[in-house]
C-alpha cells in the first residue's frame, strides 16, 4: 500500500510538472499584462463619451484576460486530487499550487469588481445624462 501511494505520489509530481508550464504562462501574463492593465483602467473619466470608450477598452482586454483565467482554472482542475496527498515530497508542490490558486483567484475577483463597476457607472452615467437632457427640454 505504502509502495502505491508513493507511486501515485511521484505520478502527481509528473503531473504538476506538466501544468506548472501552464500556471507559469498564465501567472506572468497576470503579473507583467494584467494587473497592469487592470491598475490603468480603474482610472475613470467624467464624460459619458470617455467611459463608453474606456468601456469598449475594458471589453476588449477582459476577452484576453478571461481566457487566461479559465485556463489557470483548467490547470488547477487537473490538481483537484493532490488534497488527498500529504507526504513531505508533496508538499512542496501544494505550496506552489496553493500560491498560483490565490494569484488567480486574486487576479479574476478583481475583474470581476472592475467589470461591474465600469458597468454600474456607465449606467448612471447614461441616467444622469438621460435626466440632464430632460431637465434641458423642460427650461426650454
Amino acid at each position: 500500500m505504502l509502495s502505491n501511494k508513493r507511486i501515485q505520489e511521484l505520478e502527481l509530481v509528473m503531473e504538476f510538472e506538466k501544468v506548472e508550464e501552464c500556471f507559469k504562462e498564465v501567472s506572468s501574463w497576470i503579473e507583467n499584462v494584467g494587473r497592469k492593465r487592470l491598475k490603468e483602467m480603474t482610472i475613470l473619466d467624467d464624460s459619458l463619451e470617455m467611459l463608453l470608450q474606456a468601456q469598449k477598452r475594458f471589453r476588449e482586454f477582459d476577452l484576453i484576460a478571461s481566457e487566461y483565467c479559465r485556463r489557470g482554472q483548467e490547470a488547477l482542475k487537473k490538481t483537484d486530487r493532490w488534497e488527498d496527498f500529504s507526504s513531505v515530497d508533496v508538499h512542496s508542490y501544494r505550496v506552489k499550487l496553493q500560491t498560483y490558486k490565490d494569484q488567480l483567484e486574486e487576479f479574476c475577483t478583481e475583474l470581476d469588481g472592475n467589470r461591474h463597476r465600469i458597468c454600474e457607472t456607465v449606467r448612471l452615467y447614461e441616467f444622469f445624462d438621460k435626466v440632464r437632457q430632460g431637465i434641458c427640454c423642460m427650461e426650454e
